[in-house]
């Protein structure tokens, strides 16, 4: 059961808190990032999917403008969020690929771009990840699904 105050059932999300939010994402990402805990690419995230569901703590799925009309990759989308909805991991649509990579390095793999679309964030082994970062984007998800809005969008700003 959600306990969530009006203003929050009413799916109005202020400018202010969607900022925490998608701070806190970036916190998530540079985070994970050096501990080896990113998954980029969605062939690459379904197998990880695929092998250990249960050490993926989050899945953010990217897109720009011109993706939309990409019906593969909207496909691809409507199956990851499938997987991870019957899974329980919090997912998130971000809406700026280029700030993306940014935030993971470049977006570039021995002078590749990397397939940023779908990019997983897996709990490292060696211990109990207890990240505030990652609490309140959960906990953002979490919300998120109690008004039905199952996957929310997070504008990441540009820098």
């Amino acid at each position: 059961m959600c306990k969530m105050t009006f203003e929050e059932l009413s799916g109005d999300y202020s400018a202010e808190r969607m900022d925490t939010v998608a701070k806190a994402l970036e916190d998530v990402l540079s985070l994970a990032l050096p501990q080896g805990c990113i998954t980029v690419g969605v062939y690459e995230a379904a197998k990880s999917l695929n092998v250990d569901p249960d050490n993926v703590v989050l899945c953010i799925l990217a897109t720009d403008d011109e993706d939309v009309k990409d019906v593969a990759l909207q496909i691809h989308f409507t199956l990851i969020q499938a997987f991870c909805c019957e899974n329980d991991i919090s997912i998130l649509r971000v809406n700026n690929t280029r700030r993306l990579a940014e935030i993971l390095g470049g977006g570039t793999q021995g002078g590749e771009p990397l397939d940023l679309h779908c990019v997983l964030v897996t709990s490292p082994h060696s211990s109990s990840w207890k990240d505030p970062a990652l609490s309140k984007v959960n906990r953002f998800c979490r919300e998120s699904r109690c008004m039905d809005q199952w996957v929310p969008i997070i504008n990441l700003p540009e820098r």
